[in-house]
């Protein structure tokens, strides 16, 4: 057994688990009270006592024969506190990450529950954008997390495929576009037919009546009208599995809205039998209470809105997953919206409306601004990983004319440093996209972590082979704080999923890589004399697996030269 696993068997709390106490042991933010405490505040229910009451009884009890392992054990404002042995905490901690290798971090902690994860859902026949950046990396980065952690996710990408939009499009592919152009140039010809029928509109406003009406025959399934929009659609997945297969994105559900289409009506028919339907001003609404408008679930005109889509995907969703909890990755502008949904469901009776998430996050903004489909001012998200790459490809050549694939790696790097932009902060902060920020090789950036990690095998490649039951742990004493951000990794990823905040496994990415790469430039490694050379050699190895096991859960590459 590890350290943890030890301190779980000591604790012993009425009604409450090893396997519980386990879950909960965290790595406080000051070293200097702890290496791993236990919040009693969870149990001060159950044990109707306040969590000062409960640390304080269970220091005493543990330090009346304390275990070799620990120095001490103390309550502090309801935390039970522990500090371990520095070599035992070394020995410990790095056998582990050794043993567990590209599985360290990893636990069953979410076995035989699922979570549905909905993120990215772009739209058809649109660009694939720099504002869908946020919502594809912190959906793709919370669904591996959630996987190592023993989940079954299942990842949905809700399409945008339905509404007025596709039939403007219709009209202007019939009167300025070409089959052949849209197979040539594919979203950016379809969008710059879009932005084409909008500037036209602005002058001809009778094109807006054909846009709807072409819309009516989608709906309807005429065949020239469907033909067009199932055209649109598979040239508009096309290019972005392209850029999901880059970013190292899979889903397990394409579900878009027009899935929905016929799943609305049972839902609404149970609103109405409920009561809960009202009409207003000729349309139907829910009123979902005094601190929010009513939520509009079908218009005067009969149409029917995203909520009606949402909540009928909702249904679905439970029906077919049995989710244990539904997290739907979209921005902040849209919290009113699902607010009024998971209202509704909460007022239908469904049990399952406390398990609806709306995970929320910021704005992506150029420096000049925001973007606008209509205007044509996007940037595609393609040509900016192509520009990220590019710039990594120039660095590279550089700083490494003699690297073997360096087109491969300024890729891995270039792609890396996008996606670690955006997951470099908390989820909620705007992002200003900055390619020269992105791509430093110094500082807080994805580049300088990659770097670390290849100077760390680089070390280890020198090294050869080396026996670890040769290390001198106690030589380890000056790392004490890089093993300690090592052996926080694993409550870092339940951090992480616990918070929904990718960042969490960022900061300890960037933290190991700060510490190892201080510990590399004031400590000998290679020439050391024997049992501190081994202890320096696992300790290097500790550090670069686990930040190639953060990056792996961002879904970034760890190249192993650069």
């Amino acid at each position: 057994m590890n350290n943890n696993e030890l301190l779980a068997s000591l604790i012993h709390i009425d009604g409450v688990t090893k396997e519980e106490i386990l879950s909960l042991l965290t790595q406080p933010k000051d070293l200097g009270y702890a290496d791993v405490a236990l919040p009693c505040f969870r149990f001060a229910k159950a044990l109707h006592r306040s969590p000062v009451d409960i640390a304080a009884d269970l220091a005493a009890k543990i330090s009346e024969e304390l275990p070799p392992f620990l120095l001490s054990c103390t309550a502090l404002n309801g935390y039970l506190n522990f500090k371990f042995s520095r070599e035992d905490m070394a020995k410990d901690t790095l056998l582990k990450v050794l043993r567990e290798g590209d599985n360290y971090g990893h636990s069953d902690l979410g076995k035989g529950k699922t979570i549905c994860i909905d993120y990215s859902s772009v739209n058809i026949a649109k660009p694939f954008h720099i504002g869908h950046l946020s919502s594809t990396v912190i959906g793709g980065a919370l669904s591996r997390i959630f996987k190592a952690l023993g989940y079954n996710v299942v990842g949905i990408n809700h399409l945008g495929d339905w509404g007025t939009q596709f039939g403007k499009l219709i009209v202007a592919y019939k009167k300025w576009g070409n089959g052949m152009d849209v197979e040539k140039s594919g979203v950016r010809e379809l969008n710059k037919l879009y932005v084409r029928f909008h500037e036209e509109a602005e002058k001809d406003e009778s094109l807006n009546e054909q846009g709807r009406l072409y819309f009516k025959h989608i709906e309807d399934g005429e065949p020239e009208a469907m033909d067009l929009f199932t055209k649109f659609k598979e040239v508009s997945l096309r290019e972005a599995k392209r850029v999901y297969d880059r970013l190292g994105i899979t889903f397990e559900s394409y579900n878009g809205e027009s899935f929905y289409n016929d799943k609305m009506q049972p839902i609404l028919d149970l609103l109405a039998e409920k009561g809960l339907l009202v009409e207003s001003e000729g349309a139907k609404v829910v009123n979902v209470g005094d601190d929010m408008p009513p939520c509009l679930l079908v218009r005067s005109d009969g149409a029917t809105l995203y909520a009606t889509r949402d909540l009928a995907a909702a249904f679905y969703r439970k029906k077919t997953y049995d989710f244990d909890k539904c997290l739907y990755v979209v921005a902040y502008q849209q919290d009113l919206h699902f607010k009024q949904v998971f209202k509704v469901i909460e007022l239908l009776g469904e049990p399952w409306a406390k398990d609806l998430e709306h995970i929320a996050f910021g704005m992506v903004s150029l420096a000049e601004g925001t973007m606008s489909t209509r205007q044509g001012k996007v940037v595609y998200l393609e040509d900016a990983l192509d520009a990220a790459v590019q710039k990594a490809k120039e660095i590279i050549y550089v700083k490494s004319p003699d690297l073997d694939n360096k087109d491969e790696i300024a890729e891995e790097v270039g792609v890396g440093a996008v996606i670690f932009g955006a997951l470099s902060s908390s989820r909620i902060k705007d992002i200003t996209f900055s390619y020269d920020k992105m791509l430093n090789f110094d500082g807080e950036t994805c580049p300088y972590v990659q770097y670390t990690h290849a100077r760390a095998n680089s070390l280890l490649e020198k090294a050869g082979d080396f026996d670890p039951m040769k290390a001198d742990f106690s030589s380890l004493e000056n790392a004490h704080e890089l093993i300690s951000a090592i052996a926080s990794f694993e409550s870092a990823v339940k951090a992480a999923a616990d918070k929904r905040e990718p960042s969490v496994v960022t900061r300890l990415a960037i933290d190991v890589a700060e510490m190892f790469n201080k510990y590399y430039i004031d400590n000998r490694i290679l020439n050391a004399e024997e049992g501190v050379k081994e202890a320096r050699l696992l300790l290097t190895y500790a550090a670069r697996q686990v930040i190639r096991n953060a990056l792996s859960l961002l879904g970034i590459a760890a190249p192993n030269k650069m």
